[in-house]
């Protein structure tokens, strides 16, 4: 039977640096923009609505103050948490439109509570430009929760972020695959050396996108089920430029729209989020268009009549560091990584190099910063 697709609105922006000292960033407004294409009427999706972020004030925020909207990046992920579990106690495909990256949190969150309640581990398939592995352990000090998002799921960083509710990590290690960062990541050393094993764009494309997302199914083999994170900057600039920090080198829609379809085409895939797409770079709508027509097309093996429902098994023994479950409903169907915060760049694949130098909130250490209010250095 088809799997309907529920789709919830995360409009936040709480992880990123103010673009410019007058404004905040857009990408709050990307659901709306993408909505105005018919995106629910074209998937045949149940409205889920909005969950409102807190007001964007990064106040007097400092280097060396932690993550910035830390409180209030904690409690909207918990909120999240709760919206995307009462998605899946329906027996529906979650898909989240952010928002920046640190929309993961709430994800994370949820799909930890989800794994305590069948017994399992749920895997994390994180499909980005950046490997926003930044944390305290390799920067000298972290502040932009959009560039240290996969760090943060990871267990590491700050125990208000990293360990919502009393669980640490919400994803292991050995449970995280990471696609389409670029092949100089500054912290592809750090990913390498946790780890986490990355496919960067050049592995990516070498193998083929179809093959790509196999083998990502394959890696998570003993995971309950996975959830999939897509930050639209894992496109090349010159297609998607309408990002917070545009990296050349990334893939193409086609691509895209490839990988998205295998890594959903299957029963294990959970839900999927969409992060960091900015209108604010995109005043014709066109950039949105084509977000759209991608992940119709990518989503289509979920609504597809042959679709099976979710399975979630329970995986092998494990010691985790988790609190109570807040699902407290039946699991559906049969059982059977702005982000340019210090330091922050996503990178992937096992070669040499790393990261080196501090950078400011919402800034990246490297990667190109040519439009307006992408400057990457650290504010002051």
């Amino acid at each position: 039977m088809m799997r309907r697709i529920a789709v919830l609105d995360a409009p936040t922006n709480l992880g990123l640096r103010p673009p410019t000292s007058t404004s905040v960033p857009g990408c709050g407004k990307a659901p709306g923009a993408l909505r105005d294409h018919d995106l629910l009427a074209r998937l045949g999706a149940r409205d889920a609505g909005c969950l409102t972020a807190p007001r964007y004030d990064p106040g007097d925020w400092r280097p060396g103050d932690g993550v910035c909207h830390a409180r209030e990046i904690s409690g909207y992920s918990t909120a999240l948490a709760d919206r995307i579990g009462a998605i899946i106690d329906r027996g529906e495909f979650p898909l989240v439109l952010g928002g920046d990256c640190s929309v993961l949190l709430g994800s994370a969150l949820a799909m930890h509570r989800l794994g305590e309640a069948v017994g399992g581990r749920i895997g994390l398939v994180f499909v980005d430009g950046h490997s926003d592995f930044r944390h305290p352990g390799n920067a000298s000090y972290v502040g932009a929760a959009a560039g240290e998002d996969l760090a943060l799921v990871t267990g590491r960083g700050q125990a208000d972020l990293a360990a919502i509710e009393g669980r640490r990590p919400y994803f292991r290690d050995i449970d995280v695959v990471v696609l389409g960062i670029r092949a100089q990541d500054e912290y592809r050393l750090d990913l390498q050396a946790a780890g986490i094993i990355t496919r960067p764009v050049p592995a990516l494309r070498a193998e083929g996108a179809a093959r790509s997302a196999q083998w990502a199914h394959e890696q998570l083999a003993d995971c309950a089920g996975y959830w999939v994170h897509i930050d639209v900057d894992v496109l090349d600039p010159a297609v998607m430029p309408a990002v917070d920090a545009p990296d050349p080198g990334g893939i193409a829609f086609a691509e895209l729209e490839i990988l998205l379809a295998g890594l959903v085409d299957t029963p294990h895939c959970l839900g999927v989020e969409l992060t960091v797409f900015d209108p604010d770079y995109d005043p014709d709508g066109a950039y949105a268009a084509e977000i759209v027509n991608t992940v119709v097309a990518g989503l289509a093996p979920v609504v597809a009549p042959d679709a099976v429902a979710p399975r979630l098994l329970p995986s092998p023994p494990q010691s985790t560091d988790s609190g109570s479950s807040t699902f407290g409903r039946s699991v559906p169907g049969p059982p059977a990584s702005r982000r340019s915060v210090p330091g922050s760049s996503d990178s992937g694949s096992s070669v040499s190099g790393t990261a080196s130098g501090p950078s400011g909130y919402g800034t990246r250490a490297s990667g190109p910063a040519d439009a307006p209010g992408r400057a990457e250095e650290p504010v002051s």
